[in-house]
């Protein structure tokens, strides 16, 4: 139903008129009377027969009283599905004829709920955030063409277009974005970097932007980071069996060097996050350096990387050094300075989790003696190496035709499929000696590693996924 009460309104006063049963009057829900608070409650009571008055052509049949709390997330969650979809949005936005209207540089909003009678631009570039937030997407593309603009979300891993927006608000849209992010809206000539913090509802979203110019424009990457969706167990990112506890045991060594890789995307950080939480961080210091900090963990000290103040990872690597730590996790290894300190770090009593980028694990080792680390350094902190993809789930609404739920992808939401190689007397012989890729791959295999394709295969028997999507997600592996 459309909610006559604004937003902002509902939110503050703590008034909701709800319809449990199409065609039947409203219900209009009041926060309980709070004892400690009885001149608000008094106040509020005061209002409602104003209130009722206003609300006479949708007069509610009763009034209910509703827990404070209770009704604040009622309330949130009503109007965040209230939201038109970003198409009827831009579809309404293109009839408006007044461009330079939409250009106007007003302040950026810290809770897109509240934003239902701001320029249209606004509105649109709202509509857009909201949506990708309630499809779950990660990323949203704004791309520039000849003749239009397009408007595509990824969502489970892959791009779907959303919206094509006329070509004449492609500017207007990507000026709007600039403001939002504190960029320069005069520069089109070089692409820049900013970051959004949105409220919609009661969920926190951190948006990275990136601009970069083109052809026909600038187009624009929007990064999202919904801070109340962490799943922070490793049982809910897909780990099992034997895997699961294999790498429980590596995390809870006293020192030495685990690494997760994958592709951008691949769940890295969350893994990494699920493991710091198997840790207890009330009798031991656990502190993390990242780009950015995507959610924040309660009891360890968390680092965010700045490259405009030059605070690079191994300049804040350094300092926690000094900061007494028992536990570091690095967001990323990205060269030899890095990967220097870290091995030296997990040699001299400390624990430390890192990501890397690499196709499957056995290349990890590789790629750190690539950049210059000692042989003999990683062989002695090595524990071990989790190679990780994500694959998309068959959606359990249709059973994989495609249907209203899944967006008609026959897929919805993700698991992992996992590679864990441990670090044996072996493994730390060959790679003393600078073996080979393929060597030291067959001797984890001997070791009892299980490829991750083998390690999928258990989804497809337990029709989680389909042989497709496992297929397409470790075809480099």
């Amino acid at each position: 139903m459309k909610y006559p009460l604004p937003y902002a309104f509902a939110r503050e006063h703590l008034w909701l008129l709800e319809q449990e049963r199409d065609g039947e009057p409203a219900v209009l829900l009041g926060a309980a009377p709070d004892p400690a608070d009885a001149g608000r409650h008094r106040d509020r009571l005061s209002a409602l027969s104003e209130l009722l008055r206003w609300l006479a052509p949708q007069a509610p049949r009763e009034v209910r009283w509703v827990p404070a709390d209770e009704l604040a997330q009622r309330i949130s969650a009503a109007y965040a599905g209230n939201e038109s979809s970003a198409a009827a949005v831009v579809s309404e936005v293109q009839g408006v004829a007044d461009l330079s209207r939409m250009m106007q540089e007003l302040p950026a909003i810290e809770d897109l709920l509240e934003a239902a009678d701001d320029a249209p631009i606004i509105r649109m570039l709202n509509a857009l955030l909201t949506q990708a937030v309630r499809d779950g997407a990660s990323d949203i593309h704004i791309e520039p063409y000849e003749r239009h603009s397009s408007v595509r979300f990824r969502v489970d891993g892959t791009l779907r277009e959303v919206v094509q927006p006329n070509r004449a608000l492609h500017a207007a849209l990507i000026s709007r974005l600039k403001i939002m992010a504190e960029l320069d809206i005069s520069e089109k000539r070089l692409p820049q970097d900013g970051r959004i913090s949105l409220r919609i509802g009661t969920r926190a979203v951190d948006v990275r932007v990136s601009t970069l110019p083109g052809a026909h424009g600038e187009r624009a990457v929007l990064r999202l980071l919904d801070k109340s969706e962490g799943q922070l167990e490793l049982e809910s990112v897909g780990m099992q069996g034997e895997v699961l506890r294999r790498f429980d045991q590596l995390v809870r060594q006293p020192h030495g060097i685990i690494l997760v890789t994958g592709p951008t995307g691949s769940g890295k950080t969350t893994t990494l996050y699920a493991a710091l939480q198997r840790l207890d961080a009330s009798s031991s210091n656990i502190m993390t350096v990242e780009d950015p900090i995507e959610y924040e963990l309660p009891g360890i000290g968390q680092t965010q990387v700045n490259a405009k103040i030059d605070l690079t990872f191994a300049k804040a690597l350094r300092a926690i050094l000094r900061q007494d730590p028992d536990v570091i996790m690095i967001g990323e290894i990205r060269d030899f300075e890095t990967a220097q300190i870290a091995i030296q770090a997990s040699l001299t009593g400390h624990l430390v989790l890192a990501t890397l980028h690499t196709n499957d694990a056995a290349s990890a080792i590789t790629r750190l003696a690539d950049m210059g680390v000692e042989p003999f350094l990683l062989s002695s902190s090595l524990l071990g190496v989790l190679a990780q993809r994500l694959v998309r789930k068959t959606c359990t609404a249709c059973g994989g035709p495609g249907c209203e739920a899944c967006g008609h992808t026959g897929y919805a939401g993700r698991t992992g499929v996992f590679e864990l190689l441990v670090a044996d007397e072996s493994l730390r012989a060959l790679i003393h000696r600078q073996a080979s890729e393929a060597e030291l791959r067959e001797c984890a295999l001997a070791g009892g590693m299980v490829l991750m394709r083998e390690d999928g295969q258990r989804l497809v028997q337990a029709g989680i996924t389909t042989t497709e999507e496992l297929l397409r997600v470790t075809r480099d592996n």
